[in-house]
């Protein structure tokens, strides 16, 4: 089954144009270095219920920035490694020498895929 490697990081909103221009550029090199999906999506209903914890207050956010919640998906988790070997290699990622988000806020992680209904 699949393989994802997942992200959540705030960005302050005044710097969303910023992050999307870095995340679209992100993107391609992850998908022409293999991997099979690459999503970059941003915080438009976060109200809970309950016990459940907000994203807001688990990263921290505050009302001026945005949670934004990215995946990555591969073949395998050997797949992913292969990918991501090429994709920190390639110099067009480094052309983003700041950041537009806090690098302390941000949170990510390798997953095995247990469902998949697709």
């Amino acid at each position: 089954m699949a393989y994802v490697d997942g992200f959540v990081l705030v960005v302050p909103k005044k710097n969303i144009n910023i992050y999307k221009k870095m995340a679209k550029l992100a993107g391609k090199v992850w998908m022409e270095h293999g991997a099979l999906e690459y999503r970059e999506t941003v915080s438009d209903n976060l109200k809970t219920e309950g016990d459940v914890l907000p994203f807001p207050k688990m990263t921290k956010a505050k009302p001026s920035d945005y949670v934004c919640f990215s995946w990555v998906v591969y073949k395998s988790k050997a797949h992913r490694n292969a990918v991501v070997k090429k994709v920190m290699t390639d110099p067009r990622l480094h052309a983003y020498t700041e950041m537009p988000f806090d690098m302390k806020k941000m949170s990510y992680g390798g997953f095995k895929t247990i469902v998949d209904l697709s």
